[in-house]
């Protein structure tokens, strides 16, 4: 009886250890929306662009109970950005059309997180280097064939909350602004020569493991 008993403790002891060194690493997976401004200048090129949707996958590493590691990939599906400058000139009809730049975004990035655990609920800010990848779409969205892929090096910032459902499982909704450089897509004409923040709210589940 003794032996079950001492047998029972061990293992007991055995999965305790073994819960405290879980949930070291999580992945997530969410949708995202980028929302890029309108960027006007009487001397520049003025940039507006419609909503972009698409996913974002994320991995984290804890270092500490509060603090992490994180890793991401995201794409969006498409999305069109319109240029346009006076130098450009209209049509007999009046008409300003300027460019337009069917497009799809990857983004390639790494944060340090912070978090804030209040019971179920872990608040968390997040900071870091990215890279936003612009792939031009050669189709009839896009006015100007010349078009090529560019990177553009930049930053990501923001914070949000992840809500604990289960052990394995948190709900996360979060902000995340992304700095980088208005794409000209190797064209001249296009260099609006402006950095500016793109917002992508973004919500999605984590597992833990």
């Amino acid at each position: 009886m003794k032996k079950i008993v001492v047998l029972v403790a061990l293992l007991a002891a055995s999965a305790a250890m073994s819960r405290a060194q879980e949930s070291r690493q999580d992945i997530s997976l969410s949708g995202t929306a980028l929302s890029e401004p309108f960027m006007a200048s009487s001397t520049t090129v003025q940039v507006s662009a419609s909503p972009a949707y698409g996913a974002l996958l994320s991995y984290r590493y804890m270092l500490t109970p509060t603090t992490a590691l994180e890793g991401n990939y995201g794409i969006t599906y498409e999305n069109s950005i319109h240029y346009y400058s006076p130098s450009y000139g209209c049509l007999a009809n009046g008409d300003c059309p300027g460019y337009k730049v069917l497009t799809r975004t990857q983004e390639m990035s790494g944060a340090f997180v912070k978090y804030f655990v209040a019971r179920n609920w872990n608040p968390f800010v997040e900071a870091g280097p990215g890279a936003l990848i612009f792939l031009p779409i050669l189709n009839s969205g896009t006015t100007t064939l010349d078009t090529k892929q560019q990177t553009s090096i930049g930053g990501v910032f923001g914070g949000g909350v992840a809500y604990e459902m289960s052990p394995s499982f948190d709900l996360r909704v979060e902000y995340r602004g992304l700095l980088t450089q208005v794409p000209d897509f190797g064209l001249s004409q296009l260099n609006a020569k402006r950095w500016y923040w793109i917002s992508e709210p973004a919500i999605g589940l984590a597992y833990h493991f």
